[in-house]
C-alpha cells in the first residue's frame, strides 16, 4: 500500500529530537506560549524572510487576525479566489466583511490577476491571493492592481511553507500573511497551529495583543480580542521540524519531478504545472482526470491512497448561496473541483512508491 501521507514515518525520522523538545515543555511547565513558542517564532520569521512571526492556534485564526490587524471592518469587501479551502472565506466572515470571488488561472490554479479588477467595488479593501497546493500566486500583477486601487494584499500561505515567487518567500510579499501548521502541511504541528507573518511593526504588535485577550501588559485589556494562543507543545514540535523543512521540501520537489516525467504523455491525465516564476513546494500533487470517481475507486482497490482538494468551489457551497453566484460563474474553479485528484506526496516518499502510484494510475 502507498499511503497518501505518512506522518508516522516523519516522526520516526526525528523521534529523539521531538521527544526531547516535548519533555522540555513538561519540565518547565510552559504550556501556553512560553519559550518554545517564542523560539519557533524567531525561526519562522527568519525562514519566511519577514521581520515578525506571531504564532497562533490555527491557520484560520492567523487569517482572521491578519485582516483585523490591517483594520478590516464589517461591510468591507475582500476578494478571494473561487478555488480554495473554505477557511479563506471564513476568516472574512468572522469580521462581518463580505467575500467577493474571482476565478483562478487554468495552469497555476491560483487567483487570476486578469479577473480581479472586475470584482473591485468602492467597498473593496483587500485582495487575498491563496498560494494553492504549494505554488505561489502571480504576485507582481496582484500588487500592481492593489497599488492602483489602494488595497491591502493579505497572503493566504496556509499551503506554501517555503514556496517562492521570483525568489521571494511566500508570506513576505504582501502586507501581511497567514500560515497553517495543520498536521498534514509541509510544516505540520502535532495538532492545530498557525502564524501571522509581516514586516510591519504595528500589525505584528496588534496581532500579538489580539491573540491573547487584547492585553497590553498583564491584565491590561486595551481591546476586545480572542484566545488564539499557540500551546507550548506545538511550538516545541514546530521548532524541531522547521530545521528539517528544506530537506523535506527538496524531497517533495524531486518526487514531483519524477511524477511529471512518468506521467508525461499519459492520455487522460493532466499533471500540475510549475509556473516559471515559482518555487512549487507541492503540498499537494494534484492531477486532473475526467472520470475521477472511477479512478479513485480503482486506485483505492489497488492500495494507492489518494484525496481530493476540493470537491466544491467556494461559490457553490450552500453556506455561500447568499452571495448570489451560480454554477458557471467561475468555470476554471469548477473544472478543478470536478477533476482534481491528489496523489500521494510527503517528504519521505520513495522512488519506488511514486513508480507504483503512476503504474496503478495508468
Amino acid at each position: 500500500m502507498v499511503p497518501f501521507v505518512d506522518l508516522k514515518a516523519q516522526y520516526q525520522s526525528i523521534k529523539s529530537e521531538i521527544d526531547t523538545a516535548i519533555q522540555n515543555v513538561l519540565n518547565n511547565a510552559a504550556f501556553v506560549l512560553g519559550p518554545a513558542v517564542a523560539e519557533f517564532e524567531g525561526k519562522f520569521a527568519k525562514y519566511t524572510n519577514t521581520k515578525h512571526a506571531v504564532a497562533v492556534n490555527s491557520g484560520t485564526s492567523a487569517l482572521h487576525l491578519a485582516l483585523l490587524a490591517i483594520g478590516i471592518k464589517p461591510g468591507d469587501e475582500v476578494i478571494v479566489p473561487a478555488m480554495t479551502f473554505i477557511a479563506t472565506g471564513s476568516a472574512v466572515d468572522y469580521i462581518g466583511a463580505k467575500v467577493v470571488l474571482a476565478d483562478v488561472n487554468p495552469k497555476s490554479y491560483t487567483l487570476d490577476p486578469t479577473k480581479i479588477e472586475a470584482a473591485i467595488t468602492p467597498k473593496t479593501k483587500v485582495i487575498m491571493p491563496v498560494h494553492l497546493y504549494g505554488q505561489s500566486a502571480d504576485m507582481d500583477p496582484i500588487l500592481k492592481i492593489a497599488k492602483k486601487h489602494n488595497l491591502f494584499v493579505v497572503e493566504d500561505a496556509a499551503q506554501a511553507h517555503g514556496s517562492e515567487y521570483k525568489h521571494r518567500r511566500c508570506g513576505s510579499i504582501g502586507d501581511i500573511a497567514g500560515f497553517s501548521f495543520y498536521p498534514g502541511k509541509n510544516l505540520g504541528a502535532y495538532g492545530e497551529g498557525g502564524a501571522v507573518v509581516t514586516n510591519n511593526d504595528e500589525y505584528a504588535e496588534k496581532v500579538r495583543m489580539l491573540r491573547d485577550w487584547g492585553q497590553q501588559g498583564k491584565g491590561n485589556h486595551v481591546m476586545k480580542a480572542f484566545n488564539y494562543r499557540m500551546t507550548g507543545f506545538q511550538g516545541a514540535v514546530l521548532g524541531v521540524k522547521i530545521d528539517h523543512i528544506e530537506r523535506w521540501t527538496e524531497s517533495r520537489r524531486r518526487a514531483a519531478e519524477l511524477y511529471n516525467t512518468l506521467l508525461a504523455g499519459v492520455e487522460g491525465v493532466v499533471a500540475p504545472t510549475q509556473m516559471e516564476y515559482a518555487r512549487h513546494v507541492y503540498h499537494v500533487y494534484g492531477v486532473l482526470v475526467k472520470n475521477r470517481a472511477e479512478v479513485q475507486a480503482k486506485l483505492n482497490n489497488a492500495g494507492v491512497q489518494n484525496g481530493v482538494h476540493y470537491t466544491v468551489p467556494m461559490h457553490l457551497h450552500p453556506c455561500y448561496a447568499e452571495l448570489g453566484y451560480k454554477k458557471g460563474d467561475f468555470p476554471v474553479a469548477e473544472r478543478i473541483a470536478e477533476e482534481e485528484l491528489s496523489l500521494p506526496m510527503f517528504g519521505e516518499i520513495t522512488r519506488e512508491q511514486v513508480e507504483e502510484v503512476v503504474e496503478k494510475l495508468k
